[in-house]
């Protein structure tokens, strides 16, 4: 919801076009309810019929052993070298990218 109000008052009144999302995979924030929920929310607000695109990013970690950086693995922790990883910032982000309104 809170997307929708964020929208809205950029949107000043206008009628919102597009809305693109930036999320990340560790954000704790999940795609798919968005995308499926996205509609009946904006019901009667300047976003109804809005386009809403997500740009998905990819959780990395960093290898406790050998300092490198890598994308995680389904159900693993584990980087090429054997080491552990431990989570960063990247992947959980949760942000609006850009919107889009009728001029």
């Amino acid at each position: 919801m809170d997307i929708i109000e964020a929208a809205a008052k950029y949107a000043g009144g206008a009628k919102v076009t597009k809305i693109a999302l930036v999320i990340g995979e560790a954000s704790g924030v999940a795609a798919e309810s968005i995308e499926l929920y996205f509609d009946i929310i904006a019901e009667d607000t300047p976003c109804a019929g809005a386009e809403l695109t997500i740009e998905t990013v990819r959780q990395k970690m960093k290898c406790l052993r050998c300092d490198a950086t890598f994308e995680r693995k389904p159900f693993s922790f584990e980087c090429v070298c054997g080491g552990e990883g431990a989570p960063t910032e990247a992947g959980k982000e949760f942000y609006i990218k850009y919107i889009e309104v009728e001029e």
